[in-house]
């Protein structure tokens, strides 16, 4: 493919930036207290609260090293205290109460405080600041501070609310400093209360943090971090394999096992609570049942794992993986190509006549994601469906679906460490939220009471019925449940997170 003038740009541009920040990369990478990861992922932006990359689960790890969340989570995903020590209802849910920590320090020295709670959380429930969570942040208000309790009347049950306290955008910011700088200069230098503060940031290249001294949970066991911003996959490989990152994840996991073999590297594995999907949007010619539902039986899903992911990942028929709350395994999508060709025969299609579609995904961003579609394409073919595959990077997905301008299907992978069936069937498939491209008005239906379901029994149940109904009508295809793989240097312990969200915190050297 001819190189265009802006192509050279680009990459001279990028070149440049690499060549002025490697001095500083070779002093830092010489000092025996830093740890170097390479990420799969860019740093669009800083603040945690707003705008699409903050609902990117990859994004998370860097997040949560700079910021802390209301509520904490470990690595099994049960929850733990981060700078709420405590907090639920009363007895009638109209008010919640929120103890916060008196030993949390932001990184310029200043105290933590009820303050900075209230503020982040009114800030979050305000439509005009950006959050893309803030139809739930939104439905408590009326906040009173007593000493370190925070009251808050419920304006609205949410019965996902403290679980929100510990997911996508739920994080703590600095009241007086945020309101000092403005949002321009929060960007320019951004200030939090986590495990580590920033000491350099080269976008697109690298972020470089050091370790919070004063940190509530602690010291880190690494007093320097890089975080270089490497999103092709084979680069990433390329990094563990000269021994220029230390730690490196979601590669292939043909790497992975060649990798962990190699001396000096070891590596682990774990089961996510992320999930591979296919988003099918309500335009043609998706609007026609037997497409979708054809579509979904043609998949062999158990071979997209055996050939391509070396047997490392989990089936799947529902939004959910066994670990969620709602997970039901008598609700399942059978792979039968026979039965998708009478689909498709009954509404005119064949493999003479085949029906058209744009499929799109990312490339690299997750193991094999690119080849899993090409595999899924083929198998489309032999029954009747001819798909044209479109690729783009993880942030054009995000814009396309907070405008609703998906291609007919779109790959995705899907993050829940919460675990609950509203964040994963109830964003991605009710019309109204800003994560669904599907905007039937059976599943707005079905999925609206069950947002403010006091009867959390009922609400499960019927969060199953929805996932059962998605199945049926072709609505969405799960594919499988990710096996995060991590390789790294044996002189590091690493602690897998079933979030995937890959945390320096939770490294330290072995032994």
């Amino acid at each position: 493919m001819p190189l265009t003038r802006r192509d050279l740009m680009k990459r001279g541009a990028a070149g440049a930036a690499l060549l002025s920040t490697a001095p500083y990369l070779s002093r830092a990478l010489a000092q025996t207290s830093d740890l170097t990861i390479a990420f799969n992922v860019n740093l669009p932006s800083f603040d945690p609260t707003v705008g699409p990359s903050a609902v990117n689960p990859t994004i998370q790890g860097i997040y949560q090293s700079i910021f802390d969340m209301y509520i904490g989570q470990k690595p099994d995903l049960s929850f733990q205290p981060g700078i709420l020590t405590d907090w639920g209802w009363n007895d009638d849910r109209t008010k919640i109460n929120m103890t916060v920590r008196s030993d949390a320090t932001w990184h310029d020295g200043s105290p933590v405080t009820p303050e900075d709670v209230v503020w982040s959380l009114e800030r979050a429930g305000n439509p005009e600041t950006g959050n893309p969570i803030q139809f739930v942040w939104s439905k408590i208000g009326g906040f009173s501070i007593d000493g370190n309790v925070v009251t808050a009347d419920v304006k609205e049950f949410e019965p996902t609310l403290f679980k929100w306290m510990a997911f996508l955008t739920g994080y703590v910011m600095p009241k007086a400093y945020y309101e000092k700088v403005g949002a321009d200069g929060f960007e320019e230098k951004p200030v939090g209360s986590g495990p580590y503060m920033i000491e350099r940031f080269e976008r697109n290249a690298y972020l470089a943090l050091k370790a919070h001294e004063g940190y509530w949970g602690g010291p880190a066991a690494f007093k320097s971090v890089i975080i270089k911003f490497v999103p092709d996959a084979s680069s990433r490989v390329a990094e563990i394999d000269s021994g220029k990152s230390q730690v490196v994840f979601d590669i292939t996991y043909d790497e992975f096992d060649r990798l962990k073999a190699k001396p000096g590297l070891t590596g682990v594995t774990t089961p996510t609570s992320d999930i591979a999907m296919i988003f099918i949007n309500d335009v043609e010619p998706m609007t026609d049942r037997n497409v979708r539902l054809a579509a979904s039986y043609a998949i062999d899903k158990q071979l997209l794992i055996d050939r391509l992911l070396n047997g490392y990942g989990v089936r799947i028929d529902t939004l959910q993986t066994p670990e969620y709350a709602a997970f039901d395994p008598t609700t399942t999508v059978p792979y039968d190509p026979e039965k998708a060709k009478e689909l498709l025969k009954a509404s005119g299609y064949s493999t003479d006549n085949p029906v058209k579609f744009k499929i799109q995904t990312t490339r690299g961003f997750k193991p094999k994601d690119y080849e899993m579609i090409q595999a899924i394409v083929g198998m489309w073919r032999k029954v009747g469906i001819e798909a044209e595959i479109e690729v783009y990077e993880i942030a054009k997905h995000y814009e396309l679906r907070a405008a609703d301008t998906l291609a007919p299907a779109a790959f995705y992978n899907w993050g829940n460490a919460i675990g609950d069936p509203a964040t994963s069937t109830g964003f991605a498939m009710f019309g109204p939220s800003p994560h669904s491209v599907w905007d039937g008005q059976e599943m707005i239906d079905m999925i609206g009471p069950l947002w403010g379901e006091p009867d959390e029994e009922k609400r499960i149940a019927g969060y199953r019925l929805v996932d059962k109904k998605i199945a049926e009508e072709g609505l969405a295809i799960p594919l499988l449940q990710y096996v995060q793989p991590i390789v790294f240097s044996d002189k590091l312990s690493v602690t897998p997170n079933v979030s995937g969200a890959v945390l320096p915190y939770l490294m330290k050297p072995a032994g």
